[in-house]
């Protein structure tokens, strides 16, 4: 494997992570969203800030893995992005943003109107996030990303793939979110909670998928090049993916929670690198590939040797982290 791949592969490593633990994240706000009035709702929310409370913020760790990555070690293919796409980058960012502040506001709201406008920021930014990052994702795999940058603000990313993208990013999102929400609520001894939500995690499941295989009907004509790959090499990532998304449905359904959270990272996983392999060896679809991208070697050097002690020293912390509030989700 040749430096540049390697790099690209961690670079890569990061957006399954950050799609996987922020996904999860990000997707609360969607039952947020759903889960009723002030009294009705009350479970919903205590369980979600319980569950997402004490790693929220750790889940950024991944993004800002990324587009460090990415600006130094594809330069000019980052810069590239960034123009064209400011628009739906920005949004995501305010969503961010406004996510952040209203989750932490709301637990210190004064009265119950500003609870409930700090409950409606916090569910709709946690919505706006992902879909903006999803077409930010189908922009760049449909190739309308000039290698230049420069690219129009609009055009690049209201397109059928985008927009499959956002819906896609934020159907996994809640699916995943739900999936460990279910395991959550029946870890913590409320029964009737955790059917609720497992009602809702599977009809979400249920339309995600269909979304999913949907989408490829579109992409023949309008990413060619990426639906080339998916019906090509990214075939075996597809066929898993489609396989753990039915096993965790299923799982869901005969309550076995637990093993129902590890099919559906799978399932997402294996969506989010199927993209990666089906738009491989491109960086930029159409405009630039990996090695015609990558910087100075003795910058890539250095990007590996940052990889491998952050796989040292902060992945045993994040997991650590993940551990201790994944054994009760209200203490």
């Amino acid at each position: 494997m040749s430096i540049e791949l390697a790099v690209a592969a961690a670079l890569f490593a990061g957006v399954v992570l950050y799609a996987v633990f922020g996904g999860a994240d990000f997707g609360s706000g969607f039952f947020d969203a759903i889960a009723g009035g002030s009294r009705r709702g009350a479970e919903v929310r205590t369980l979600i800030d319980h569950s997402i409370g004490p790693v929220w913020e750790a889940n950024h760790v991944w993004l800002i893995y990324v587009l460090v990555t990415w600006w130094t070690a594809f330069p000019e293919t980052f810069a590239a992005a960034m123009t064209t796409l400011a628009v739906p980058l920005m949004l995501a960012l305010l969503g961010i943003v406004l996510r952040g502040a209203s989750f932490a506001f709301r637990k210190y709201a004064a009265t119950l109107a500003q609870a409930r406008l700090f409950g409606v920021v916090f569910a709709g930014s946690s919505l706006i996030t992902p879909f903006f990052l999803g077409a930010v994702a189908g922009a760049i795999a449909s190739g309308r990303v000039p290698a230049e940058g420069g690219g129009d603000l609009f055009s690049s990313w209201l397109t059928p793939t985008s927009l499959f993208g956002g819906l896609i990013a934020v159907g996994t999102c809640a699916f995943l979110a739900g999936t460990f929400l279910v395991a959550d609520a029946g870890r913590s001894g409320d029964p009737a909670l955790a059917d609720q939500l497992r009602r809702r995690t599977l009809g979400v499941g249920v339309v995600t998928g269909a979304v999913v295989f949907a989408a490829l009907l579109p992409l023949r004509a309008d990413a060619p090049t990426l639906f080339e790959g998916l019906t090509g090499r990214a075939v075996p990532l597809m066929v898993l993916s489609a396989v753990a998304g039915a096993a965790t449905l299923a799982l869901l359904w005969r309550r076995r929670d637990g093993l129902a959270r590890v099919t559906a990272v799978t399932a997402v996983g294996s969506v989010v690198l199927g993209w990666g392999v089906g738009q491989y060896p491109w960086i930029l679809v159409d405009e630039v590939t990996i090695t015609e991208a990558a910087g100075a070697t003795a910058t890539l050097q250095g990007l590996l040797f940052a990889v491998g002690l952050a796989a040292v020293i902060v992945v045993p912390a994040l997991a650590l982290l993940f551990r201790m509030t994944q054994t009760d989700p209200r203490h």
